[in-house]
């Protein structure tokens, strides 16, 4: 059976644009009844064909886009393309960097909406959000196995982002078995072991390598203080650039346990390393009541803003923590400081920064801009793709 979506007179020039997403506020009417993922055909008010998606029916973002061609079918053939697709275009990165853990398929940048591949080793690691991603389930692995028959895959779809989808949270194997060893990926000459079952996202976060890589840099002889450390990869490059001491601090004991291994993966200084299982806030303030300062602070929060709601609280948690790592900071010491929530601008974001900067008394300038690493492109059609922002300042 076919269904058929009719837009608002004016509510096209988006999808004209390409963008790959359909509002329900933009719907005028649906023909038929299709459910969870269905596929449907969206046209213009006046009835021009634009685009093939699946239907969403318990989210404000009713349709999301397959392809934007009347003949083409939504089958195996299909995700196949678009994931060889996806893995061209990151060839190059994974051939410089001789990466062995990468992003393969970034969702709507990659033009797949709602999904999203990590590639650890030989364990593909998939997060399935969207109601047409959980539709074509089956035949995303299929495609998978034609183009890495030797690899597992694992599904991490327990994001409660599902729900708005009318889905439940799943995680578990959708082909072959994990292995039972320690997954350990290489980056930029470091071992970085992935915890694919009950780490964050998809087990590791594959988007600030090129940051981490810049933190060596401005380690060497520092005593360095890595904030919302996770499984402690900051500390990795500090160490190697022979930092005097790092500490790593993070809420979670698992996370702290699994950073001590990572530098027991690669033969490091442990006594270099500290360990603290605190909350950050509560720590930051705690040094500077001591007088405890740092030549170089990392701060990589996890995402403060979910939604537009949450965009002015996110932005004084940012300037709060900023603030008070730029009071801890020796004079001309260094702060690498980010941003994960799509919804901060970059412009915003700066302008956070240079807030707390006023508000810590410190002069502050920034040397560097940081982004997600390129197996985290940003589709053109596509601007919501850009989330991670960092800068690199130096504070007097």
């Amino acid at each position: 059976m076919s269904y058929s979506i009719y837009l608002e007179s004016g509510r096209e020039k988006s999808l004209k644009r390409k963008h790959p997403w359909v509002f329900s506020k933009a719907i005028k009417k649906v023909k038929g009844k299709p459910g969870i993922g269905d596929i449907v055909e969206i046209y213009s008010n006046d009835g021009q064909y634009l685009a093939t998606a699946s239907y969403s029916p318990e989210s404000q973002i009713r349709a999301r886009i397959w392809t934007y061609d009347q003949n083409e079918q939504i089958n195996t053939d299909f995700f196949e393309k678009k994931l060889r697709q996806a893995l061209h275009a990151r060839d190059y990165v994974i051939e410089e960097g001789q990466l062995s853990g990468f992003r393969l398929c970034a969702a709507e940048s990659d033009g797949l909406p709602g999904i999203t591949i990590d590639k650890f080793q030989n364990v593909l690691v998939c997060q399935l959000l969207s109601a047409g991603a959980e539709r074509f389930k089956a035949n995303i692995v299929e495609a998978l196995r034609r183009i890495f028959p030797e690899c597992v895959v694992y599904e991490r779809s327990d994001v409660d982002v599902r729900k708005k989808e009318g889905l439940d949270k799943v995680t578990g194997s959708l082909h072959g078995n994990l292995p039972t060893e320690p997954v350990i990926i290489q980056e930029n000459g470091l071992n970085i072991e992935v915890d694919i079952v009950a780490g964050h996202k998809t087990g590791f976060y594959l988007d600030q390598r090129d940051s981490r890589a810049a933190l060596e840099r401005f380690s060497k002889n520092k005593d360095v203080l890595n904030c919302f450390c996770y499984t402690g990869t900051f500390s990795l490059y500090a160490l190697r650039g022979g930092c005097n001491k790092v500490i790593n601090v993070d809420v979670s004991e698992p996370a702290l346990e699994l950073a001590k291994r990572n530098v027991e993966h690669n033969k490091l200084d442990l006594t270099k390393v500290e360990f603290v299982k605190q909350d950050v806030f509560k720590l930051l303030r705690q040094y500077r009541e001591e007088g405890r300062l740092f030549d170089t602070i990392v701060m990589d929060p996890p995402k403060f803003a979910e939604s537009k709601a949450q965009l002015t609280g996110a932005c004084r948690g940012y300037k709060d923590i900023n603030m008070v790592a730029m009071q801890i900071l020796k004079p001309g010491g260094t702060l690498l400081t980010f941003s994960c929530s799509g919804l901060m601008d970059q412009n915003l974001f700066q302008k956070v920064v240079a807030d707390a900067a006023l508000d810590a008394g410190r002069e502050l300038l920034i040397m560097e801009r940081l982004n997600q690493a390129p197996d985290h492109p940003i589709a053109g059609n596509y601007p919501e793709g850009f989330y991670l922002k960092g800068l690199i300042c130096r504070v007097f």
